[in-house]
């Protein structure tokens, strides 16, 4: 094979429009824009504009609020521990918390804390979860298992 047979394959390329070169080559003379108006002009910029009539966007009213004070929860499933145990990453005979999640890779930022969800099978026995939250499915499905998840205590 030569560099200079070297080429793309057919239909691959498509050369761009050139505007503007003469009435033969159907785009000469006003160049695919027309005649006048706001559209035939360069810089047109009126997506969202009605005709001077005030736009829709303007005229309904805005809606809710963003809480600041919102916590963002990292979710982990138990299948996920039990993969991590599996795979060696976390020791289930130490206490599992957002921080020994970190070290094993299972979470890569612990934002607000971790909520822990049910989904997937935990076989592991003896396990101690530390968590800023869990569902009750998660809950009756580590305790059914004999182990424990430890939550904090809510303030009242």
């Amino acid at each position: 094979m030569k560099l200079n047979a070297i080429s793309d394959n057919p239909g691959a390329t498509k050369n761009r429009k050139r505007v503007g070169r003469g009435i033969g080559s159907g785009t000469g003379k006003t160049s695919g824009s027309g005649h006048k108006g706001q559209k035939a002009r360069s810089g047109v910029s009126i997506n969202g504009f009605e005709g001077g009539q005030m736009p829709i966007h303007r005229r309904l009213p805005k809606r809710g609020f963003t809480n600041i004070f919102r916590k963002k929860y990292v979710e982990v499933n138990l299948g996920r521990l039990q993969t991590a145990i599996d795979a060696g990453k976390l020791d289930a005979s130490k206490p599992v918390d957002s921080a020994a999640l970190l070290g094993a890779g299972v979470i890569s930022k612990p934002r607000d804390g971790v909520r822990i969800l049910a989904k997937g099978e935990l076989t592991t026995k003896k396990i101690e979860i530390h968590a800023a939250g869990a569902s009750k499915a998660a809950i009756a499905a580590v305790e059914a298992s004999g182990g424990k998840i430890v939550l904090p205590v809510a303030a009242e």
